[in-house]
């Protein structure tokens, strides 16, 4: 033993090692080469061929399984922007052409209307239409809008066109939900005002309406007052009440002088006379009339007493006055909500069709062919990770690490086991 312990230890004369240099504890492991990679690939050969079948038979069966689908396609044409003097000068300068277009915020003229084709107006109108809430088999609004999104798209192309793409198991039905888009599109277009002219025949409209009632207000006004104040036309009945007064008092005088002559041959109690007399009374009574302040007027009666013709003429003119004005605001405001009508018609945003969507005629899903490849790719990784599990557990270290981690789990189950007693 002490010899043993204290003998000099041999020298490594292993290759590349230096004269007296004790060898090493462990012996590093040789480097994974591709040429080992190749060597374990094709002695396992066989497990990922299999592997390799397999999903190859289950992606098919994945792919024949899936409903076909359809895609029907529609091709419209947004309105196109009008170029103005301030577009055009900045399309002379080509150099600076892109980063005054950024600055000034021009878009796409697409864009708009992917944003009303995409909005939830425009899906609830196509879900009530199409009943898809109970096609798709969904319990709430929203989660039948999000499964019409998915088979949606809705895209703007190189062209600046817009498709309109929908997808379903269908071909008819795919076809109308793309041309139900496009009417829906060209129904919301009309109904928002997106132009400068449209906005000017809302304003002018609102403004007309409630003009329409104002001046009907002030003619009903207008009306009430002729009713009570028995006026018609205020100049017309002065000029006829001036000459009826003027009438009374001539024919009064004239049957004054009458009645001086008759009495002047003839007794007071002389029956013409008399007529004379009661003539006279009652002339001079409707002349008092007419004059008064207070008299009363029977219905429909033209003329008005004197008193009352400076604030009966007030009051009409003032009546008068309102109508006309109603009269002349409306009629102007009549003539602008025209003119914004012709512009709206000239400047309206015309959506055309290029293309209306019909039923297609070869499926477009699903794809057996990448179902095939994805397959056949799965299988050959999950072969190929399998090969390697398979090698290394053959590898003698492995072995004895996996036969040392199996004993050391059997003797922990036995020593629960025995706790546990």
């Amino acid at each position: 033993m002490p010899d043993q312990m204290n003998s000099e230890p041999k020298n490594f004369t292993g290759p590349g090692a230096a004269e007296g240099q004790s060898p090493p504890l462990y012996e590093e492991p040789e480097e994974f080469s591709i040429l080992d990679l190749l060597l374990v690939l094709a002695a396992r050969k066989g497990m990922i061929l299999s592997c390799v079948l397999v999903g190859a038979l289950l992606a098919l069966a994945l792919a024949f399984l899936i409903p076909p689908t359809y895609t029907a396609t529609a091709l419209v044409m947004p309105p196109q922007q009008q170029s103005s003097t301030a577009a055009a000068l900045l399309g002379q300068l080509s150099n600076i052409t892109g980063v005054a277009s950024q600055s000034l915020g021009i878009k796409n003229p697409a864009d708009p209307y992917i944003g009303i084709l995409n909005s939830r107006t425009v899906a609830d109108a196509l879900i009530a239409k199409f009943k898809l809430k109970d096609l798709y088999k969904k319990k709430y609004l929203v989660d039948t809008r999000k499964k019409l999104a998915k088979r949606t798209s809705i895209k703007a192309n190189k062209y600046s066109l817009i498709e309109i793409s929908v997808t379903d198991e269908s071909p008819q039905r795919a076809a109308e939900l793309a041309n139900a888009y496009v009417d829906q599109l060209q129904e919301q277009n009309s109904r928002l005002a997106v132009t400068e002219a449209s906005q000017r025949r809302l304003f002018f409209e609102r403004e007309m309406e409630a003009e329409k009632n104002r001046l009907a207000e002030a003619e009903a006004a207008f009306k009430e007052m002729q009713e009570r104040k028995g006026i018609i036309q205020v100049t017309s009945q002065v000029e006829a009440l001036i000459r009826t007064m003027a009438q009374l008092r001539a024919e009064i005088t004239a049957r004054e002088v009458n009645l001086q002559r008759l009495k002047a041959g003839a007794t007071p109690q002389n029956p013409e006379v008399l007529r004379q007399e009661i003539e006279l009374k009652a002339l001079r009574n409707e002349l008092k009339e007419l004059e008064a302040s207070s008299a009363r007027r029977n219905p429909g009666d033209p003329l008005m007493p004197t008193s009352m013709v400076p604030a009966a003429g007030l009051e009409y003119m003032r009546r008068l006055r309102d109508v006309k004005y109603h009269e002349t605001l409306f009629e102007l405001l009549v003539k602008q909500y025209e003119a914004a009508r012709i512009d709206e018609a000239k400047e309206a945003p015309v959506i055309q069709v290029v293309d209306r969507a019909i039923p297609p005629d070869r499926k477009s899903g699903p794809a057996r062919r990448i179902y095939l490849i994805m397959g056949i790719f799965l299988g050959g990784m999950v072969g190929a990770i399998g090969a390697f599990f398979a090698n290394s557990f053959q590898n003698p270290i492995h072995a004895e690490k996996l036969q040392a981690l199996k004993t050391s789990l059997r003797l922990r189950s036995k020593s629960g086991v025995g706790a546990s007693n």
